[in-house]
């Protein structure tokens, strides 16, 4: 794949051929890496193709996918071109690797969280799922992004109720702005702060395994 993105690819041990899969694309919190994203959803590689998508700008031992003027604020060019480049990384990675279009899961961590919303709302159903943890939908996506709907798409988001970084009332507006735009959403809390507990990880992982069940029928 000619990307500007450095990624893993994670294939069930036995492919069959002519047959597709569906398919995680992970997407990192702001200074982490596509590793740590992949352990969250490794007990599911034997049914799914994993793809952990690394942020291309560097921050401190990490990466990130964008920078910020401020918590909350992202830099708009380099925030636009992230969306555009990850929206086209999906749509060759389905290409490349024996994804079902049908089946395609976003799976984010705060920076992580904010895109792949993004990109719900930009490929609409093009998508299968979104799984957003611990992220918020900037304003000028809402207001001046061409949105898709997404009315098809099935939504697990969920926010800490501690979350220091971006407060739980944040989750609450999420849950409020989608609720509004699909039928297909399960939104919850956890004690926690900016982070994935056991607990939260668990109900995903059911909530993905549960839908992509359905979705194959």
């Amino acid at each position: 794949m000619n990307s500007v993105y450095e990624f893993d690819v994670h294939l069930p041990s036995s492919l069959e051929p002519c047959r597709t899969y569906p398919a995680i694309f992970t997407l990192h919190g702001k200074g982490s890496n596509e590793r740590n994203m992949h352990g969250l959803v490794e007990s599911l590689s034997d049914d799914f193709i994993i793809i952990g998508i690394r942020g291309n700008l560097r921050l401190g031992a990490g990466y990130q996918y964008y920078e910020l003027k401020s918590l909350g604020n992202p830099v708009r060019d380099l925030f636009d071109q992230a969306a555009v480049q990850l929206e086209a990384f999906i749509k060759e990675a389905t290409t490349q690797y024996p994804i079902d279009p049908q089946r395609r899961y976003l799976l984010g961590f705060s920076q992580g969280a904010i895109l792949a919303m993004t990109l719900a709302l930009t490929m609409g159903n093009g998508l299968r799922g979104v799984v957003a943890l611990n992220g918020y939908v900037p304003g000028f996506v809402k207001d001046e992004y061409a949105l898709q709907s997404v009315e098809q798409v099935a939504f697990f988001i969920s926010h800490g109720e501690y979350d220091s970084v971006f407060p739980v009332s944040i989750g609450y507006e999420n849950e409020a702005y989608f609720r509004e735009l699909t039928l297909k959403l399960t939104f919850k809390t956890y004690k926690s702060d900016h982070g994935v507990t056991e607990e939260n990880q668990r109900d995903f992982l059911q909530w993905i395994k549960e839908d992509a069940r359905g979705s194959s029928k």
